[in-house]
């Protein structure tokens, strides 16, 4: 071998080296409730209650009187009055402790009835802030209670 083609050996080993090495690092709690969240999120994007209810718990109880059962009308509810849901939540900040975690962001949803370019201004638009509580169950996170206020209106309930 030339000194040429060893150079670009060990060009190509490190690129290697570069891709491969940080996608090997194992995947923490953290990225896995990160993961929930953003699930979702998309969910929410995709008016897919389906997808957001396998998210809860079964025995999901929160501070506003919802169930499990029943945050399926207020999702249906909100789905309904607004034919796009976008939703934008920047930073999530989580912590874990054993087989229980928080969760705490801000979320931007906006609804809109036609998802053209007059949606632009959207017919409902809110800043929210969330805590969400979530167990382990079964080896995978869930949502087992969730907290929220518009931003401005006081604290969280």
């Amino acid at each position: 071998m030339n000194e040429g083609t060893i150079k670009g050996l060990l060009v190509v080993s490190a690129v290697c080296l570069l891709v491969v090495i940080p996608n090997c690092r194992k995947e923490t709690e953290q990225d896995k409730i990160r993961k929930v969240i953003t699930s979702v999120q998309q969910a929410a994007e995709e008016k897919d209650i389906k997808k957001i209810i396998t998210c809860l718990s079964r025995t999901y109880h929160d501070p506003q009187g919802y169930d499990h059962d029943t945050i399926k009308g207020l999702l249906l509810g909100y789905f309904f009055r607004h034919q796009k849901v976008h939703v934008l939540v920047p930073e999530i900040v989580i912590s874990v402790d054993g087989a229980g975690a928080k969760a705490e962001f801000q979320a931007v949803l906006t609804g809109g009835q036609t998802g053209s370019a007059a949606d632009i201004m959207p017919e409902a638009l809110g800043m929210y802030t969330f805590d969400v509580s979530l167990r382990k169950e079964d080896n995978e996170w869930k949502v087992v209670s969730a907290r929220w206020n518009r931003v401005g209106e006081g604290p969280i309930q």
